[in-house]
Order: C-alpha cells, then sequence, then structure tokens
C-alpha cells in the first residue's frame, strides 16, 4: 500500500510547501536593497534552501493532488478552489520570489502618476528609492505594457503613494484578482470544450507555476490571462461583444491576448459559412478597435505601446530564437565576419517566421476546438518568441488545461510544468554554482522527507512468532 493520498492531505501538504516558500524567501527572495542579504550569508543559504524545500513539497502536493483528480471520487470544483486558495494563503505577505518585475511595474506605475512618457523613457528617469529596485538591465528599458497595465499601476501608486510595502502588497492583490478570474472562467470553458473542469482547474489554476510566478512573482501576466479567461467565456455566451472588450483589455495589459479575438470569430461562426465567418471578423474588429481607442484615450498614455512591443529582451533571455541569435553571433564574431551584429534580428525574424507558419497550421489545417487552437498558438507565440519566461508557458497552459482532448496531453503538460517550477532562483536573478548545489540541498531534503512519511504511512507486516 503507497502513501494515503486525499484531498485533505494534499492540502496540508501544498500549505507546507507555501509556508515554507514564504520563510525561505524572507532572506532569498527578490528582497528590496535595503532587505538584501549576501548570497553566502547563513540566513540566504538557510532561505534558499528552504524555498526549494518548499517548492517540491508543492509540487508533490499536486502531483498527488492529480491523482485524486482521476480516481473514483474526484474534487468538486468548489473543493479544488478552497485547496487553491489555502495553497495560496501563506504567499500574500511573501516577499517577491522568483523575479524582480515586480518593482518595474511600481516605478512604471510611479511614472505614469508623475506625467513620465513610459515608452520614452526607462525607470531611472524617475529616479528615487523605487527606480532603485529595479534590475539594472531595465533601468533604460522603455515598458512594453498597454496602457491597461499602466493604468491599474499608475492608480496603485497614487493609492499607495510610492510606499514599498503597500504597493508590493497592493501588485499581488491584483495578480490574485487575475488568478480567481483564470479559476473562475476554467470550469465553464472545460465544459464548452467538453473538458473535465476538475481536471482543468487542477492543471490551469493550482499549477504550480501559477502560485509560484503569478501568485508570489505577481506578474502581470495574471492580470491578462484573467480578462482573456472571462472574455472568451462571455464571448461563447449571450454577450459576444462584451467578450471581445475584455479580451482587447487583456491584449492592452500584453499583447498576446490579441490572439484571443480570433478564437471569438472561430467560436461565433463555428459551422457556419463564409459570410458567417467575414461578418463576424468585421464586428469582432470593430469592436476591438473602439476598445483600443477608448481604452487609451481614458489612460492618456498615447499609442507609444505600439512601438514599445519592439522592446528588447534581456541578453540573458533562453529563448530558443534568442539562444541560436547568441551562439551564431559569438561564431561570426570569431571568424571576423561583420554579419555579427545581425545574427540575434535575424534569428527573432525566423522565429516570428516560424510562429506565423505554425499559427495558420493549427487554425486552417489542424482546427482543433477554438479554446484549444488558442491555447496551442499561444504556447507557440511563447516558446518561438524573442524571450522565454518560465511564467510565459501559462499563456498556453491556461487554455490547454481548459480543452485538451486528452489525458496524454494534460499529463505532458504537467511534466513541463514540474520542471519549469525548478528553473528560476528565488532572487529572479542568475545562478551560481553554489546556488545551485544549495537548490538542489532544499529539493533533495524534501524528496527524503516525503520518502520517510511514505515509509512511515505503510502498513507494517506482522511478525509470526517462532514456535519451538
Amino acid at each position: 500500500m503507497g502513501f494515503p493520498v486525499d484531498l485533505r492531505r494534499c492540502q496540508a501538504l501544498g500549505l507546507a510547501g507555501t509556508a515554507f516558500l514564504a520563510l525561505g524567501g524572507e532572506t532569498a527572495g527578490a528582497l528590496p536593497a535595503h532587505d538584501f542579504l549576501a548570497p553566502g550569508s547563513v540566513q540566504a543559504v538557510l532561505g534558499l534552501v528552504g524555498v526549494y524545500f518548499g517548492v517540491v513539497l508543492l509540487i508533490a502536493a499536486w502531483v498527488l493532488l492529480g491523482g485524486v483528480v482521476r480516481g473514483p471520487e474526484p474534487p468538486t470544483p468548489r473543493s479544488l478552489l478552497l485547496v487553491l486558495a489555502v495553497w495560496a494563503a501563506p504567499l500574500l505577505l511573501a516577499p517577491p520570489l522568483f523575479s524582480r518585475d515586480v518593482y518595474s511595474y511600481l516605478a512604471q506605475g510611479a511614472m505614469v502618476d508623475a506625467h513620465i512618457d513610459v515608452y520614452a523613457y526607462g525607470p531611472a528617469q524617475l529616479g528615487g528609492p523605487l527606480a532603485d529596485e529595479v534590475a539594472p538591465v531595465w533601468q533604460q528599458t522603455a515598458t512594453p505594457y498597454g496602457p491597461v497595465f499602466l493604468v491599474v499601476a499608475s492608480v496603485l501608486s497614487a493609492l499607495t503613494r510610492g510606499q514599498l510595502p503597500a504597493g508590493l502588497l497592493g501588485m499581488r492583490l491584483i495578480a490574485l484578482l487575475g488568478v480567481a478570474l483564470m479559476a473562475a472562467a476554467l470550469p465553464r470553458l472545460a465544459r464548452h470544450s467538453g473538458a473535465d473542469p476538475a481536471a482543468a482547474l487542477w492543471l490551469g489554476a493550482l499549477n504550480p507555476l501559477v502560485l509560484l510566478h503569478l501568485v508570489a512573482g505577481a506578474h502581470n501576466d495574471a492580470i491578462m490571462l484573467g480578462l482573456l479567461g472571462v472574455g472568451l467565456v462571455a464571448a461563447r455566451g449571450r454577450w459576444p461583444v462584451l467578450g471581445v472588450v475584455l479580451i482587447t483589455l487583456a491584449a492592452l495589459v500584453k499583447a498576446p491576448a490579441a490572439l484571443g479575438l480570433v478564437a471569438v470569430v472561430a467560436l461565433r461562426s463555428r459551422g457556419r459559412g463564409p459570410r458567417a465567418v467575414l461578418r463576424y471578423t468585421v464586428t469582432t474588429a470593430t469592436a476591438a478597435a473602439a476598445t483600443t481607442v477608448a481604452a487609451t484615450a481614458a489612460a492618456g498614455t498615447g499609442y507609444g505601446w505600439i512601438a514599445a512591443l519592439k522592446t528588447p529582451v534581456s541578453p540573458h533571455n533562453w529563448s530558443p530564437t534568442s539562444l541560436l541569435g547568441r551562439v551564431t553571433g559569438a561564431a561570426l564574431d570569431q571568424l571576423g565576419s561583420g554579419l555579427a551584429p545581425f545574427a540575434l534580428p535575424a534569428w527573432h525574424a525566423a522565429g516570428l517566421l516560424v510562429t506565423a507558419a505554425l499559427l495558420l497550421f493549427i487554425w486552417l489545417r489542424l482546427r482543433p476546438g477554438p479554446v484549444y487552437a488558442l491555447g496551442l498558438s499561444l504556447a507557440a507565440v511563447a516558446v518561438f518568441g524573442p524571450a522565454v519566461r518560465p511564467w510565459y508557458a501559462l499563456w498556453g497552459l491556461f487554455l490547454i488545461a481548459a480543452a485538451a482532448p486528452t489525458g496524454s496531453v494534460r499529463t505532458r503538460v504537467a511534466a513541463a510544468s514540474a520542471v519549469l517550477a525548478l528553473t528560476v532562483l528565488p532572487s529572479g536573478a542568475p545562478a551560481d554554482v553554489e546556488q545551485v548545489i544549495l537548490a538542489v540541498s532544499g529539493g533533495v531534503l524534501a524528496l527524503v522527507v516525503l520518502c520517510q512519511a511514505h515509509q512511515a504511512a505503510r502498513p507494517q507486516s506482522p511478525v509470526r512468532e517462532r514456535t519451538a
């Protein structure tokens, strides 16, 4: 007999994981400059070990919960939402984890509040303690985010008056709202797609990547995905125009959500003729354009966000096209070729061409359901785009979770999620050998504890008394 598994035990194990995450993050997270500890200090070492101890516990709880969801008596979606709330609770007051992007969000909101053009200047133009928290690589970089997110960040900046603790908490609450919208949309999208709502929630909302990066990291992808999800629910129901408005607002947070408009046309015209497709395309485009104009005018940030879509990516980014570009450029440089500076742009252009080809194949030849097609499309954009981060995987995963046609797809996506959950340090900084060893030690310690718990839970065979 194996480790006894039920919903309550999974909930407790996951809670222990996120509690260790929060505690370890107090000394090893993406801390403000005045709280930063040297990586080799005792507190930082214990914090890093504790974070990865918690990550592995959380992954184990999630995997075990997946078995419960697939079991003979699966939990209800409402029960899973309670598990999500319990797992997320310790992270609410934790410091930022796995990324310093939240500091950029706060600085950009303060810039808008101060009437500084965020599409022309980086946070260095703002100056002061808040701008100093932004990672050096982004100090001189214009924002790539749309006007809807900038309005949210600006309002938060005004409410918190630039105070860092209040701003961090506010940004995390906004991210939690996005996750709540995702969780609300998933069961409805799953029912529409003929999938299991509980399985969709397990893969798309309770996924460790959601907790680590959308909740603990407070990434604005949560708002984008939340608006995209509820927009799709509205579009397939009685409020298609509202759906278009919500999806357009999602795209005005981060541009990839604009692909959701294609899904709206497919949802509304499915099974109908070319005239219906044309009619719904015109209607969708008109509503999206009107929403874009109104939102941009209300934000007062102008249309600089269009040019800002070309904002450069981190030089250490590990997307396939960026990696190939760097390798090719280095090789050409060694050969003394003058073409070396063009290697990275050429590979990025090749990635865009591959993405476009994949999108055409998905929508015109493969033709899965609209929600699943959108998930595959967003996954292609994330993989072949110029920048890849673990939380970008959630763009496609969220909708694949809602509409995956087979269990094998969910299994492969879940395995990829578990691997990606282990790839970033809690400080968000590049890893060195010592930090990798400490992180692995924390994970191994968690596995040892889990194995010991498994052994202790196994029933002992009765010892037979020897007869004389």
